[in-house]
C-alpha cells in the first residue's frame, strides 16, 4: 500500500460527507424556526404589555410608562439588533389601529425603542457578559433619552399642538402643574422627557436583567435538552505471549 492509499482510506466516504450536509441543514431548519416562534412570542407579549400604561408623579399626562420594550430587549440579547427592530415594527404595527396620535406616536415609539434595543443588543453580541449587558442597557437608555429628547423638541410636541388643536403654552401650563421645574419647551425637555426616559430606560433595564438568564435557554430551545458528553476512548491492551 503506498502513502497516497493510506490516505484515501483515512478520508471519509461521500455517504459520510452526504449524511453530514444533511444534518447541519435539518440543524439550520430547526433553529430558524424556533428563533421564529421565539420572535413570535416576544411580539405578542410586547403588544400586550404596550396596552398596560401608568402615569408617574411629577409627569405630564401624556408621558405614561409601559414595559413593552422587555421582551424587545430579550429579543435584541438572544438573537441580536435586528431581530429587536423586527418585534419593535409588529408591535406597532399591531398597535397602530388603536392609536390616538394618527400613527406618530407608535413612529415615536418604534424609533425610541429601536434605538434603545438595538445598542443594547449590538454592544451585547460583542460582549457577552454580566458587565457587558449593564454597559449595552445604560448605553441603551442614554441613546433613547438624547434621541427621544431631541424628537420631541423639534417634532412630536408640535404636531400634538397642531393635532389636538391645543397651544404650546397650554402643553407646558398642563405639564407645569405637576412639575414646578417645567417653565418653557426647553425645560419640559430637561425636566420631564429627560428624566421619564432615564427612568423607562431602568425600569426595562433591571427587568430584563433579572428573567433574561431565566428564560434564555427557552428562547434558544435548550430547555431540557441533555449535555453531551464525547465518546469514551477506549485504550486497546497489549499482551505478551
Amino acid at each position: 500500500m503506498t502513502e497516497h492509499d493510506g490516505q484515501l482510506n483515512k478520508s471519509p466516504n461521500g455517504n459520510d460527507l452526504q449524511k453530514t450536509v444533511i444534518e447541519k441543514d435539518q440543524r439550520a431548519k430547526r433553529m430558524s424556526t424556533r428563533k421564529l416562534t421565539s420572535l413570535a412570542i416576544l411580539s405578542a407579549l410586547a403588544v400586550i404589555f404596550m396596552f398596560f400604561e401608568t402615569a408617574l408623579p411629577f409627569m405630564p399626562p401624556f408621558l405614561k410608562l409601559d414595559i413593552s420594550e422587555i421582551p424587545v430587549l430579550l429579543g435584541a440579547f438572544a438573537f441580536g439588533p435586528g431581530s429587536a427592530v423586527i418585534i419593535e415594527l409588529i408591535k406597532n404595527l399591531i398597535h397602530l389601529p388603536f392609536t390616538q396620535t394618527a400613527g406618530v406616536g407608535e413612529l415615536a415609539n418604534f424609533l425610541a425603542g429601536s434605538i434603545f434595543t438595538a445598542t443594547a443588543g449590538a454592544i451585547y453580541h460583542f460582549y457577552k457578559n454580566k458587565k457587558g449587558a449593564v454597559a449595552a442597557m445604560a448605553a441603551g437608555t442614554i441613546t433613547m433619552t438624547v434621541f427621544s429628547s431631541l424628537f420631541n423638541y423639534y417634532f412630536m410636541l408640535d404636531f400634538y399642538s397642531r393635532f389636538y388643536g391645543m397651544p404650546m403654552d397650554t402643553i407646558v401650563a398642563m405639564s407645569a402643574a405637576v412639575n414646578v421645574y417645567v417653565k418653557d419647551v426647553k425645560t419640559l425637555i430637561v425636566f420631564a422627557f429627560v428624566p421619564f426616559n432615564l427612568f423607562k430606560g431602568l425600569v426595562v433595564s433591571v427587568l430584563t436583567a433579572v428573567i433574561y438568564k431565566r428564560v434564555s435557554p427557552l428562547l434558544h430551545g435548550k430547555r431540557g435538552m441533555a449535555p453531551v458528553t464525547s465518546a469514551p476512548t477506549v485504550t486497546p491492551t497489549v499482551t505478551k505471549d
